[in-house]
């Protein structure tokens, strides 16, 4: 079965710890500059963990000119090939919502992999603002619905 990532943003206490999962997990360091997701933090405690939503149609993989982001046909997600990637960051400016990023040691783009189907910032979460669920229709509504929030938010910063 399909599984996704979702996230509630009022359960999110802006803890970083999403952060330090992530970073130590592919990248041997807690550095959240190099992390697959990131929490951006409000003001009055509003925080939102982001990380890549696997759009349909990504716009990421319709800029990648060197097809170095590829679909995993079995679970949906869109995974950077490092070996293809040549740093050009077009990926970077395609994504509408900022989650894809660019590791200068590395020089490749970064991006959520689901950590290949164990993700650990949804497991480290304290207060499960991101789990890893079935991709049923509730939750698909679900995370389509913030989706869209995300979108009318960014839209109305413009």
């Amino acid at each position: 079965m399909e599984m996704i990532l979702v996230t509630s943003p009022e359960k999110c206490i802006g803890c970083g710890t999403c952060e330090l999962a992530c970073s130590l997990s592919h990248n041997g360091e807690c550095r959240p500059a190099i992390s697959r997701v990131n929490v951006f933090r409000f003001d009055k405690g509003n925080n939102v963990p982001m990380m890549c939503f696997q759009c349909e149609e990504a716009a990421c993989m319709a800029v990648c000119k060197t097809k170095a982001l590829v679909r995993d046909e079995e679970t949906g997600v869109v995974k950077v090939e490092e070996d293809k990637c040549i740093g050009c960051r077009m990926c970077v400016m395609a994504c509408p919502f900022g989650n894809i990023a660019f590791d200068r040691v590395a020089k490749v783009a970064i991006k959520c992999d689901h950590c290949d189907g164990e993700p650990l910032c949804a497991e480290f979460c304290p207060t499960a603002a991101i789990e890893y669920l079935p991709a049923d229709t509730a939750t698909l509504n679900r995370k389509k619905a913030f989706s869209a929030k995300m979108k009318q938010a960014l839209e109305e910063v413009k």
